[in-house]
C-alpha cells in the first residue's frame, strides 16, 4: 500500500524541502540503488480509527522497503504486538506484498530517513504539514499513538493543541481539542529495548490503552 494516491498528505518522492535529507537520500541511492530511498508514504486504512506515528524511517528498515516500520526491529515488535491484540493478522517481513491494516494507519513525523536517526528541528517543521493533511483525511480517527516525544509533539501540532498543556509520558492519555485521544509510548527502537527504557510488556500496555480509548 505504497501507492501515493491512496493517502492525501504523502510527500512527493522528489521532495526537496530539507536539503540535508535530500543529500542523505542521494548518498543512499548511490550506495543502495535497489532500496526505496525516498520519503516513505503512510500505510494503512483510509477509514482508520487508530493512527500510529513514529519518528522517521529507519535507514535499513522503511527507507529500504518503502513501508513504515517494515524491515527493522522496531517494526517487528510493533506488528507482533498489534497481532497479539488482534489488530493485525501476522508480522510482516518487509517484503514487496502490500500489508493491509484494517482500522489502522501508520506514518512518521518525518518522512525521510535522517542521518543518525535524528531529524533536525527545521526538518520536523517542514514535514508537519504533510502529517496534518494525512490525519485530517482520516474521518473516523479516534486515537493516535505517538511513539516517542518527537511524534508526540508532531501529533499535537498536526491535530491542534498547545505543547505545554500536554506533556509526554509513557502510557499517558491526552484529550486534544478536536476530541481525538493521544496515547504516548516510548519508541520501540533497538536502543530503547536494549537499554530497558522500553520493554515489550510496557509497549503492549500502551497499545492496550489505545484500544481501550476507542470506546
Amino acid at each position: 500500500m505504497t501507492d501515493e494516491s491512496l493517502h492525501p498528505g504523502t510527500p512527493p518522492r522528489d521532495c526537496t524541502l530539507c536539503p540535508r535529507l535530500v543529500a542523505y537520500r542521494a548518498e543512499q541511492v548511490a550506495r543502495h540503488p535497489g532500496w526505496w530511498n525516498a520519503p516513505v508514504p503512510p500505510l494503512g486504512d483510509a477509514a482508520a480509527w487508530l493512527a500510529i506515528i513514529g519518528l522517521a524511517p529507519g535507514l535499513k528498515g522503511a527507507n529500504r522497503t518503502g513501508k513504515p516500520f517494515h524491515g527493522d526491529e522496531a517494526g517487528r515488535l510493533l506488528f507482533a504486538t498489534l497481532a497479539e491484540l488482534g489488530l493485525a493478522s501476522e508480522t510482516p517481513d518487509g517484503g514487496p506484498e502490500p500489508w493491509r491494516l484494517p482500522g489502522l494507519f501508520i506514518t512518521n513525523a518525518v518522512a525521510c530517513a535522517p542521518p543518525g536517526n535524528l531529524p533536525e528541528t527545521a526538518e520536523k517543521h517542514a514535514c508537519r504539514p504533510f502529517l496534518a493533511q494525512q490525519l485530517a483525511a482520516l474521518p473516523a480517527l479516534k486515537v493516535v499513538v505517538a511513539l516517542g516525544e518527537t511524534a508526540h509533539q508532531a501529533a499535537i501540532k498536526a491535530i491542534g493543541g498547545k505543547l505545554p498543556k500536554y506533556r509526554f509520558a509513557h502510557g499517558a492519555v491526552h484529550k486534544l481539542p478536536s476530541g481525538v485521544l493521544l496515547v504516548d509510548s516510548y519508541h520501540p527502537s533497538r536502543l530503547n529495548l536494549n537499554t530497558g527504557v522500553l520493554t515489550p510488556a510496557m509497549f503492549r500496555a500502551a497499545l492496550e490503552t489505545a484500544v481501550a480509548c476507542r470506546f
